[in-house]
């Protein structure tokens, strides 16, 4: 199981304040995207997963912001998985415009079932 990944994307006009600069939210939907893409390769499937009544939520999200991503710049947005636990998963984003370091995150995410209970993180995750 790959416990890395790298993901490159384009900022985009919607993305931006009126000044061309990234919008802080905007961070956490580029830090979904490396982890959905980082399932991907490890052959998760989300939809299937939720299919089956299996969710992830995220319980912890923090971001460390230091230098504007703004309109156009390509991003590269890494993330490592830190920690698996058999009730969360931890893992760590960092965005990069060429060689400056842009945010640092860490985002802890727990499963629960359709009726919101916590469930213990199946074997397949933990590996």
């Amino acid at each position: 199981m790959k416990l890395e990944h790298e993901v490159e994307l384009r900022v985009r006009y919607p993305e931006c304040d009126p000044m061309g600069i990234v919008h802080h939210s905007r961070y956490f939907i580029y830090f979904e995207i490396a982890r959905t893409e980082l399932y991907r390769l490890n052959g998760g499937d989300y939809r299937q997963m939720e299919e089956s009544g299996r969710f992830f939520v995220v319980v912890n999200a923090d971001c460390k912001y230091m230098k504007p991503a703004r309109y156009d710049d390509i991003l590269r947005i890494t993330i490592k998985v830190e920690k698996v636990t058999r009730a969360k998963i931890v893992h760590e984003y960092k965005i990069h415009r060429g060689d400056d370091l842009l945010a640092v995150a860490h985002i802890t995410l727990a499963m629960i079932n359709r009726e919101g209970k916590i469930i213990l993180i199946p074997e397949e995750f933990q590996k």
